[in-house]
């Protein structure tokens, strides 16, 4: 009885399509932020900042660009892990380039690099779609694979190819680097990702988004009725590249400290697709549903065993895990396509009217 909207009278039409139109929506995210930004941080351990929440904000800023464009878009894309590694790339040559920048900055900035490529290999979709698109952005995947390890110049001619992060200051606190801390790191990562969340919302209710879904629902239709398919198309495809690239920056920059290019090979845009798949097409809030779900499924399995004195082969945690996610792609393909967001929408509205039948 506490999730009503009972006496919340709108008396414009601004104040109905608000995004948080319900005033208990605004104090369950007032109080969620106040949770993140300040509970965590003063009660969560090391590992679960670094190996928990870091990575699930990082990995759902990046199911939230894929999300953008296959989701909304309708455009399938199975080469963001080569877009995560272009802007983990930029970064890495802006901050070698220009030393006493700030890396912020420049994390922000290498999505810009990352959205640039993402044009040039999202220009197939003004031909083709469906299969054959998939098709063109896995050859993207390699193609941005294959640079990553035969362009020396790009990880600055490196004996063992791989990017190596130095100590950055921001305010005289170590942002990146050996000696940055966990909460330190935890922080930038959750502005970051809660900007961008932001912006992403804002954008899918504006007209941009209308005419991404339009698009998705039926691209022939939409061009009809006056939207031009080619800069929708291919807006889509910058903006999605544009959060995977940030993503990728931060993943190495923020979370791995280091990084080899199998850290964004095919099986990093498997990854994303599966966590869109199990969170929900469509849904911003099911980017951070199925990347907490898929990141968090094989830590439950390695620990949870142990308060009850079992333990389990890092093998067989990870063919579990494998199992247990196909089976939940195969659930939800077949009885609930909009995933974990949908199931969260049907709590919602079932809480709006209890006791009553819904």
């Amino acid at each position: 009885m506490l999730y009503r909207e009972v006496g919340q009278y709108k008396t414009s039409y601004a104040a109905d399509q608000a995004l948080l139109p319900i005033l208990q929506d605004k104090i369950g995210i007032a109080v969620l932020l106040l949770i993140a930004f300040v509970g965590v941080p003063l009660t969560a351990s090391d590992f679960t900042l670094n190996s928990v929440l870091i990575p699930i904000l990082i990995f759902s800023l990046a199911a939230t660009g894929l999300n953008l464009l296959t989701g909304y878009t309708g455009l399938l894309s199975l080469g963001t892990g080569g877009f995560m590694g272009v802007g983990a790339y930029a970064c890495y040559k802006l901050m070698t380039l220009f030393p006493h920048v700030n890396i912020i900055v420049f994390i922000l900035f290498s999505g810009f690099f990352a959205a640039a490529v993402g044009i040039v290999f999202g220009l197939p979709s003004l031909r083709i779609k469906g299969f054959y698109l998939a098709v063109a952005t896995l050859a993207a995947q390699f193609f941005l694979s294959w640079c990553f390890i035969r362009v020396p110049w790009l990880y600055n001619y490196n004996i063992s190819a791989s990017i190596e992060v130095p100590t950055k200051m921001l305010f005289g606190i170590a942002v990146t680097g050996p000696t940055a801390t966990s909460v330190t790191r935890y922080l930038v990562v959750l502005a970051i990702v809660a900007v961008l969340t932001l912006l992403a919302a804002n954008l899918v209710r504006g007209r941009t988004g209308r005419t991404w879904m339009a698009v998705r629902d039926m691209d022939l239709a939409a061009e009809l009725i006056g939207i031009r398919l080619y800069q929708t198309k291919l807006l889509s495809f910058a903006v999605s590249s544009f959060y995977c690239g940030v993503a990728g920056a931060m993943l190495v920059f923020l979370y791995l400290g280091n990084a080899e290019p199998s850290s964004f090979d095919i099986n990093q845009s498997f990854l994303i697709l599966f966590m869109v798949i199990i969170g929900g097409l469509g849904s911003l809030l099911g980017s951070f549903l199925g990347a907490t779900l898929i990141w968090g499924l094989p830590i439950l399995l390695r620990h949870v065993p142990t308060y009850f004195g079992l333990s389990i082969e890092s093998a067989k945690v990870d063919q579990s895990t494998f199992m247990i996610l196909g089976a939940l792609i195969i659930f939800f393909l077949i009885v609930e396509p909009h995933g974990l967001a949908r199931l969260w929408q049907i709590g919602k509205q079932k809480l709006r009217v209890w006791p009553f039948p819904y």
